[in-house]
């Protein structure tokens, strides 16, 4: 997998500084679409259940960072349990959007405004790369989930469902 820099979002700066290889795939976005997720996947002609989104949650009133495969839901339960707090409920969008400097639907996890614990879904270990938005609607980044994890600090536990 070749570095490629794709326009300088704070992820890919991020990813640039940290020396971490990693590949940009832009693709044309449509607004209409249900779920972004899956139209990265389909975009990229990539297996679904090598996308990652990253969703926000607040966790006994705290912001966390879940990241699951597109195909599945992230269970709040085991997010909550994963970070010692008692309940995790879903984020408010323009939350989101302050605490990660990024729009929803472009969220990535990497380059947030503010470090946020994390957790990723243990599946994203069983893939050599996984892709995961570069920061903005119409850029996936694919990078291995060992440097993710260790770039962006996260915990890795069964969050998806």
């Amino acid at each position: 997998m070749a570095k490629k820099a794709a326009g300088g979002t704070p992820a890919t700066v991020a990813l640039d500084r940290a020396g971490i290889d990693f590949t940009a795939h832009p693709y044309v976005h449509d607004p209409r679409a249900a779920s972004y997720g899956l139209e990265a996947a389909e975009a990229l002609a990539v297996e679904p259940g090598r996308v990652f989104k990253t969703l926000l949650a607040s966790a006994d009133g705290a912001l966390v960072v879940g990241i699951v495969p597109v195909t599945h839901q992230l269970n709040l339960k085991a997010l909550a349990k994963t970070v010692g707090a008692g309940k995790a409920t879903m984020a408010d969008q323009a939350a989101a959007e302050r605490a990660t400097g990024y729009v929803v639907g472009g969220i990535s996890p990497i380059g947030q405004k503010r470090a946020h614990p994390t957790v990723i879904d243990e599946s994203a270990l069983g893939h050599e790369t996984i892709f995961v938005s570069g920061g903005r609607r119409g850029l996936d980044l694919e990078v291995a989930p060992v440097d993710l994890v260790a770039l962006i600090g996260a915990r890795v536990a069964i969050i998806a469902r």
